[in-house]
């Protein structure tokens, strides 16, 4: 018979995760979790702008005063819009077509003395 100590063969490698490596995997999933939730916001307003931008320039407007009305009316009924304004349109005539542009920047403070600014700009098509 053989000592209760002794194993019967090879030793195994144990595997698994350690709590140090656990805890880093955890820090780094909930930094990018953070992060993205805190953009989610600029994209969601850049991509409303857009859709707004686009909608008034193929809604037959001929003339920049049209335009921006048409912008203040879609942007009363669009809540998502804060950062730019009708008198912020850059509109201009290309082959009898209105083309609509905007530019604007869009500062997320990450953590107190820590911000990201963010450029948008894009244009009708």
């Amino acid at each position: 018979m053989k000592p209760a100590t002794q194993s019967n063969g090879p030793a195994r490698r144990q595997r698994g995760i350690t709590l140090f490596g656990l805890l880093f995997w955890a820090v780094i999933v909930g930094a990018v979790a953070v992060l993205l939730m805190k953009l989610f916001p600029a994209v969601n307003e850049y991509r409303t702008i857009q859709s707004v931008v686009n909608a008034v320039a193929n809604s037959g407007a001929s003339s920049v005063p049209e335009v921006r009305t048409a912008f203040d009316q879609r942007k009363s009924v669009e809540y998502g819009i804060e950062s730019i304004t009708s008198k912020d349109l850059d509109i201009t005539k290309d082959n009898d077509k209105i083309v609509i542009s905007f530019a604007y920047d869009k500062e997320i403070e990450l953590f107190d003395p820590v911000y990201l600014v963010i450029k948008f700009k894009g244009h009708s098509r």
